[in-house]
C-alpha cells in the first residue's frame, strides 16, 4: 500500500475510533405538575389554572437551563409538559386526567429515557384521589420504566408518600421558607440527577424516610425565625457527611385532609449509616422543637389587629387577611375582612386613615369598570363568588382610578377609590407580593398607612418595605385555626391534636428502590 493511502487509512482509523470512544450525552426528560389544594375551600381548580408549558418553553421555567449553560450542555433534554398553578382548591379530576395524559403521551412518543426530572409541588389534591403525585409518578414509571432514574425537586410544603419515596430515586425540597431558594433547589435537583448518570453510579442504594407526625401551618414553621431556623440549618450539614446525596425536611401541608399529610423526613445516598442515622437526627431534632413553633409574626383576631394599626404611625403598616390566602389555597374571594374593613369611619372621613385593600375578584365590577374608564363611576358586586360562607358579595361603590391588562393571574386590574380606601378588583384572584404590583396601579404604598394583604408570611419584599406588620385570624380555607378546621382522615395521634402524645418512631424506614418494586 502506497504511503499516503497508508496515512489515510489510519487517519479514518483514528477518527472512528475517537467517534466510538465520545462520551453519549445521558437523555432526560422533564415533567411536573405543582399546585397546593385546600380541601377545605370549596373552590375548585380547572385545567387552565395551570398554565401549562410544553416542549422547549419549559426552559424559561429554569435559569439554570439556558441554552449557553453548562447544565443545559451536559444532556440531551427532552422537555415534556411542566403545569404549575397558584394554591386553589381540589383539582378537578377531568383536568387532572387531561393534564396527565397529555403528560404520559408525550413521554411515549420520545422514549426512551436515561433520567427524569419531576418538578413537582407536592401538596395536590385531586377529586376522588388520595396522593396525587404518588399517583402520577407511578404512572410515568409504567411509561418510562423503573430503569429511569427520577429526580423529584418539591417544595417543602408538599406531602412525600411512601408511594412517591419509592418511585422517585433522588428528592430534595426547598430549605427556606419564604421560598427564596426555589430556584437553587430545583437546580440541585437536576445536578444530582445529572451527576449520578455522568458518574455511572445511578440509582442511590439507600433511601430513609421518616414520617414525623407533625401538621402545622407554614406560617409558624418559617426558617427566617427560630425553631425552623435552626433545624434547617441541621440540613447541610447532614448532606455534607460522605456517602450522601440529599438530606430534607417537609414541613407538609396543612390545609388537606388525607393520610398523607404530615410532616417527613429523607435522606438519600450510598452509606447506609450515614444515611440513616442523618434521617433519624433530623426527624428527632424537628419532634424535639415542635412546642417551640410559633408564629412568624405578631398574630391578633381581626379587631385587635386593627386597632393596633390604626394607632401606629408606621407606614405602611401591613396586615395579612390569613384566613382566605390564596398562596397558601384559599379562594381568594371571601368578602368578610373587606366588609369588616369599610364599616370603619377611619377610612371615610378627611384626614382619615388611608388603605389599600388587595385584593378581591370581582368580574362583574370589573366589566363595568371597562365601560366608564378611568375616573367613572362604579357600582357592582365584588367577591363571594366561590366562597360566600363568611360573607355575602359585596357591593362596592366608587371612582375607577386604575385599569390595568395582561396579568398572568388576574388578566385584568381595576383600582376602585371608596373615600380614603383604594381597593383592587380582579378579574381572577392573584396574590400581591411586590411593590411594583402596586406602583403599576398608580398606589404609593409606601405612603399608605395601612395595608390588606390577602397572604400569610410576607415574602421579602413585602417584608422589606413594611413600617410594621400583624398576620390576622380571619375566617376562610386556610384558617390558621386547623383544629377548627376539622380534619378527619389525617393519621392520629399527630401533633399539635394530640398534644400529651407519646414520643412517636422516628427510626428510619428503607425504602425500595423502583426498580425493586413488585
Amino acid at each position: 500500500m502506497r504511503k499516503p493511502l497508508l496515512y489515510l487509512f489510519l487517519f479514518a482509523i483514528l477518527i472512528s475510533c475517537e467517534k466510538n470512544t465520545e462520551k453519549k450525552l445521558p437523555r432526560i426528560a422533564i415533567a411536573g405538575l405543582g399546585i397546593e389544594s385546600s380541601t377545605f375551600s370549596p373552590a375548585l381548580t380547572h385545567e387552565e389554572a395551570f398554565h401549562p408549558k410544553i416542549g422547549d418553553s419549559i426552559f424559561n421555567r429554569y435559569p439554570f437551563m439556558d441554552a449557553d449553560s453548562s447544565l443545559r450542555k451536559r444532556a440531551e433534554w427532552v422537555p415534556t409538559l411542566v403545569g404549575k398553578s397558584l394554591p386553589g382548591g381540589t383539582v378537578t379530576r377531568e383536568a387532572y386526567e387531561s393534564l396527565v395524559g397529555k403528560t404520559l403521551t408525550m413521554l411515549e412518543e420520545n422514549m426512551p429515557y436515561d433520567g427524569l426530572f419531576f418538578d413537582i409541588h407536592g401538596a395536590m389534591s385531586v377529586v376522588g384521589l388520595d396522593d396525587p403525585e404518588g399517583d402520577l409518578i407511578k404512572r410515568i414509571r409504567e411509561v418510562v420504566g423503573t430503569d429511569v432514574l427520577i429526580s423529584t425537586s418539591m417544595d417543602l410544603h408538599g406531602n412525600v408518600s411512601k408511594r412517591l419515596a419509592q418511585h422517585s430515586d433522588l428528592i430534595t425540597c426547598y430549605r427556606m421558607a419564604p421560598h427564596e431558594d426555589a430556584t437553587e433547589s430545583r437546580k440541585r435537583a437536576v445536578e444530582n440527577l445529572v451527576t449520578r448518570l455522568e458518574n455511572g453510579k445511578g440509582k442511590p442504594k439507600y433511601k430513609a424516610w421518616v414520617p414525623v407526625p407533625i401538621l402545622l401551618p407554614g406560617e409558624k414553621t418559617s426558617t427566617r425565625v427560630e425553631p425552623g431556623k435552626s433545624l434547617y440549618a441541621q440540613v447541610p450539614e447532614v448532606e455534607q457527611k460522605e456517602g450522601v446525596i440529599d438530606a430534607a425536611i417537609w414541613i407538609g401541608y396543612a390545609w388537606a385532609d388525607e393520610p398523607r399529610n404530615h410532616a417527613v423526613v429523607m435522606v438519600t445516598g450510598d452509606d447506609q449509616k450515614q444515611v440513616t442515622e442523618g434521617a433519624e437526627k433530623l426527624a428527632s431534632s424537628f419532634w424535639d422543637v415542635r412546642e417551640e413553633f410559633e408564629f412568624v409574626a405578631p398574630t391578633k383576631p381581626y379587631d385587635e389587629a386593627l386597632e393596633i394599626a390604626l394607632a401606629s404611625d408606621k407606614k405602611p403598616f401591613m396586615l395579612s387577611d390569613m384566613g382566605d390566602n390564596p398562596t397558601a389555597g384559599g379562594a381568594g374571594d371571601v368578602t368578610w375582612t373587606l366588609t369588616e374593613l369599610l364599616k370603619r369611619k377611619e377610612f371615610h372621613v378627611p384626614d382619615g386613615k388611608s388603605l389599600i385593600y388587595a385584593s378581591i375578584p370581582g368580574p362583574k365590577l370589573v366589566e363595568e369598570a371597562l365601560k366608564v374608564g378611568i375616573g367613572g363611576e362604579v357600582s357592582a358586586p365584588v367577591g363571594a363568588e366561590i366562597d360566600d360562607r363568611y360573607a355575602s358579595p359585596l357591593e362596592l361603590m366608587g371612582e375607577v382610578t386604575a385599569i390595568k391588562h395582561g396579568d398572568v393571574h388576574a388578566e385584568t386590574e381595576v383600582v376602585v377609590k371608596v373615600d380614603n380606601a383604594h381597593i383592587i378588583v380582579t378579574k381572577k384572584r392573584k396574590p400581591y407580593h411586590r411593590k411594583s404590583d402596586f406602583t403599576n396601579l398608580e398606589l404609593t404604598p409606601s405612603e399608605t398607612d395601612i395595608i390588606v394583604v390577602k397572604i400569610g408570611y410576607l415574602v421579602p419584599e413585602l417584608y422589606n418595605m413594611r413600617g410594621d406588620w400583624i398576620m390576622m385570624l380571619t375566617p376562610g380555607g386556610v384558617d390558621q385555626d386547623l383544629e377548627r378546621l376539622g380534619h378527619k382522615r389525617i393519621i392520629r395521634p399527630m401533633f399539635p391534636y394530640d398534644k400529651d402524645m407519646e414520643r412517636p418512631d422516628l427510626s428510619a424506614r428503607l425504602i425500595q428502590a423502583s426498580d425493586e418494586l413488585d
